[in-house]
């Protein structure tokens, strides 16, 4: 009988570790290769963060005919995907105006507050926000500034994730922040650019609905 972890993410269970501590520890970026909790059977209720090697994940992306979605079905768990290290350097938060996209933010903030005290955030909003969503935007800004050492706030007219990725690998973020229903369009952008001149190995991916 196959378990949700086997059956949720398209690439093989084993590259998946789940984590169960909210929020991480301080250590987290060291210790987390190191955990075993990914080998033990938990309750799926427990888990708070999926993390995965990226290059693993992409170099099973590379043995399909096509770049597809990293999971079946999207679940409410984050996904962080690390390359060559983590690192909560130098974060960057896809805003998009939407109350999903506040939701991803600020629970970011919440799980990781122990690690983000001295990051500089780079948070990316539409060049036209309605009314309606301004005083949202101004309590993301705020939220963001409270839990990192500097933040800085960009209105762009980005409409693919590719452009943020462009936008991660040229200033040297080491986060980028954003939703899972780019995940599809992030894996075709990851699977022409891995290990090309534009690679950036000290980029993360944080996914979540």
């Amino acid at each position: 009988m196959q378990t949700k972890l086997d059956t949720q993410f398209s690439f093989p269970g084993e590259i998946i570790t789940p984590h169960t501590h909210l929020p991480m520890g301080q250590n987290f970026e060291a210790d987390m290769v190191k955990e075993l909790v990914g080998k033990k059977l938990i309750p799926n209720s427990s888990i708070q963060l999926y993390t995965a090697h990226l290059p693993k994940v992409l170099d099973w992306l590379h043995g399909l005919d096509h770049p597809k979605a990293l999971e079946n079905e999207p679940c409410e768990v984050p996904v962080l995907l690390y390359d060559r290290e983590l690192s909560f350097e130098r974060l960057l938060f896809h805003y998009d105006g939407s109350p999903a996209s506040a939701k991803i933010i600020r629970h970011f903030l919440t799980l990781f507050e122990n690690n983000i005290k001295k990051s500089k955030a780079t948070i990316i909003s539409p060049a036209f926000i309605p009314k309606s969503k301004q005083k949202e935007e101004q309590e993301i800004i705020q939220e963001v500034n409270t839990h990192t050492s500097e933040t800085s706030f960009i209105k762009f007219n980005f409409n693919r994730i590719g452009d943020f990725w462009s936008y991660a690998v040229k200033h040297q973020c080491t986060i980028l922040v954003t939703s899972k229903n780019n995940q599809a369009d992030l894996a075709k952008v990851l699977f022409h650019f891995y290990k090309g001149g534009m690679w950036y190995d000290r980029l993360s991916f944080y996914l979540a609905i």
